[in-house]
């Protein structure tokens, strides 16, 4: 009788065991995998003025990643340096990197130093409506336009009126930290300043040249019939005195107008954040830069012998 209860027990026991393992198996199957470098869902933020780059990068890093999933909430700048605040915000994109001061008061948030750099460097074009008379301009040209004191009859268009990057460049480099005038006027985003500008004549505009320097694009192509881009007084020119945003004037410091392209990634393990700013900065998304006519920060780039004071 004690050896009947013993065995009895015995597989009752090992039955306990076996369901406990067979519901633990299937608990597994129904859980998410596990964030890796090229696997996961993460939310980032980006300035508006460079949603076509920032969606052709998302776009061919997800088709070589089909298990990873950014989602891009496009922003003004200081918004998105706000993000930094947001926990579901794993990076940022914008024109500027972490002052001392921002650094410091992250790593108390955070207890660690997020990571940031260049990635590639913008430049910031002037358009004008296609029947104006007026294409080439000096930066004093620019800079009294955006004060209002100019002899030009225009008006600047930008891409919002205030916490842009582009709004700050004004600002602090064109304005010298003077307060915007009512000669600047801000419009929705960076395609209504190119819709303005080609019904008016009364206005320039100031976008990043990822929106229209790409001709071989077949949208940003649609917007060069729409606008002209203008030439800007050279820097470091002998050989000719105006130029436009292109790459090799970019790269040769000749366009006085340029701005970096800086990541600020907000994760200290190799999680997808870490696994897409990879793919920004290394062969892959810098050639995706270049064939977008930005500038790459981190390869070497050749320009060939060519007419580039136009």
């Amino acid at each position: 009788m004690f050896l009947l209860r013993y065995s009895w027990n015995l597989i009752l026991g090992m039955g306990l065991l076996a369901g406990l393992l067979l519901q633990s198996c299937a608990g597994n199957a129904t859980q998410k995998p596990q964030e890796t470098l090229t696997s996961g869902v993460i939310h980032i933020s980006a300035d508006a003025s460079f949603q076509p780059i920032v969606d052709s990068q998302i776009q061919v890093f997800e088709s070589q990643h089909p298990e990873a999933k950014i989602i891009v909430h496009y922003k003004s700048e200081a918004d998105c340096f706000r993000d930094l605040n947001v926990d579901s915000i794993r990076m940022i994109i914008v024109t500027r990197g972490l002052s001392p001061e921002e650094q410091k008061i992250l790593k108390d948030t955070l207890t660690y130093n997020p990571p940031f750099g260049v990635m590639a460097y913008d430049a910031l074009a002037l358009i004008v409506n296609n029947q104006s008379k007026d294409s080439l301009f000096t930066m004093q040209d620019v800079r009294s336009i955006a004060k209002g004191t100019s002899g030009y009859p225009y008006k600047m268009m930008l891409d919002g009126k205030t916490a842009t990057s582009a709004v700050r460049f004004v600002r602090d480099t064109l304005l010298n930290g003077e307060k915007i005038g009512p000669s600047i006027v801000g419009a929705e985003n960076s395609n209504a300043v190119i819709n303005y500008i080609s019904e008016h004549n009364d206005a320039v505009g100031l976008i990043g040249v990822s929106w229209i320097g790409n001709p071989e694009d077949s949208e940003q192509a649609s917007f060069l019939k729409k606008v002209k881009i203008a030439s800007i007084e050279c820097r470091k020119c002998t050989d000719g005195p105006y130029v436009k945003p292109y790459q090799a004037n970019i790269y040769r410091s000749r366009y006085p107008m340029i701005r970096p392209l800086y990541y600020i990634l907000k994760e200290n393990f190799d999680g997808l954040g870490s696994g897409f700013k990879n793919f920004l900065i290394y062969e892959k998304g810098q050639r995706i830069f270049k064939r977008a006519y930005l500038l790459p920060a981190r390869m070497n780039f050749e320009v060939q012998n060519m007419d580039i004071t136009q």
